[in-house]
Formats: C-alpha cells, structure tokens, sequence
C-alpha cells in the first residue's frame, strides 16, 4: 500500500543513495503536447534537504525536462530497488533550471564531481510530496557499471562542437516550448561548455 510523507524522510533518503539510476517525469501544460520520462544514471543526484534535491543534467538531443520546468515547473522523480527488499520511491515537487551563468551556479555544481565533460544545466527541486509504495512488479536486475559513450561522444565534439550541439538541438522542447537556454540566446547569451578543465 502507498505511503505518502511530507518531507523525504531518513530512510527514503538512504534508499535513494542506494540507487544507481532514477526516472525523471514532466509535461507541459497543453493536454495535446509530449509527457517526457528519461532515465537518469552517474553520480548525478543530491539530497540538498528533506524538501530539496538537485540533480546534475548532460547534453543531450532533447531539453525537455528545461522547457517543462520553465513553463509550469512540474516534475516527478521514481527510484526502483532493482535488488534486495523491493521498494519505490516517488518525489513530486516544483523544479528550475540553474544554468551556468547564474549566481548559484556555483555552490550547486561544488556539489556533484568535476570530471564529467559534457554538463549542461542543474535542476533544482522543491519537494512537496513523496511516495512509498510497495515494487513488488520490479524485476531483479545486476548493476554491472556505467557507460563511458557519452563522455566519448562529448570528447569527440569538443567545446566548440558541444555549443553548437546545444544552439542547434537544446533550445525548444519537441512541443516548441522555449528552454532558459533558448531564452537566453535570444538574448544574446551564448551556452556556456563545461568541458574537461572548463569544469571547473
């Protein structure tokens, strides 16, 4: 049975630590336009309270999630065990994109590790609600590792060909939604390339 809490109590956020991947949901407000589910894996999330998390976010073909946010804001995350006891978790909260060339960026990106080479943006999520249910329907599954193909692939773009990339491919949903990244080019603000010592 469904357990709903306030707050992402201890033992919700010790289950979430555990995890080596998570399901991030969002929508625009037209009823007509694209639900958005991605996967998420690497050391990408952070606990930054019990009512606020943050999660790290790659380059990638779509910026769904970003145009989402900036429109109404709305976003879920779920957390499966794929081994042990079974257990979901579900966190229902209020996000924003934080990209680069804002004053929080900062103390936000201190947070995750530097190594990665293709980061884009940090969402920030204001927790409202999560959710306990039971996972009985997930399969057990042996976590074998990461795959390096996306930091190849940003290798092989390089700095340059990463902003570009973004310019060409990150600025609208599918929906043609803006993204901050969209609205800030508008404006004359170029994307920003963490790569490699960039990072930093």
């Amino acid at each position: 049975m469904a357990k709903f809490f306030d707050e992402i109590n201890e033992n919700i956020q010790q289950f979430i630590a555990a995890q080596h991947m998570f399901f991030v949901a969002s929508a625009p407000l037209n009823a007509e336009g694209h639900i958005n589910l991605s996967p998420k894996g690497l050391d990408c999330f952070r606990m930054l309270s019990a009512n606020r998390v943050a999660y790290l976010d790659f380059i990638g073909s779509g910026n769904e999630t970003s145009a989402h946010l900036y429109e109404n804001g709305r976003i879920t995350f779920m957390f499966c065990a794929f081994d042990g006891p079974p257990n979901i978790v579900r966190l229902f909260g209020t996000g924003r994109t934080v990209r680069p060339t804002d004053t929080e960026w900062g103390d936000l990106f201190a947070l995750f590790p530097h190594d990665f080479n293709n980061v884009r943006q940090i969402f920030v999520v204001d927790v409202e609600k999560a959710q306990t249910s039971c996972g009985y329907g997930v399969p057990f599954m042996d976590y074998v590792g990461e795959r390096d193909t996306m930091a190849r692939w940003a290798d092989q773009k390089g700095q340059d060909g990463l902003i570009q990339y973004q310019c060409e491919y990150n600025v609208t949903s599918m929906d043609g939604l803006p993204t901050p990244l969209g609205v800030d080019l508008v404006s004359g603000i170029e994307p920003i390339s963490l790569v490699g010592s960039g990072a930093d």
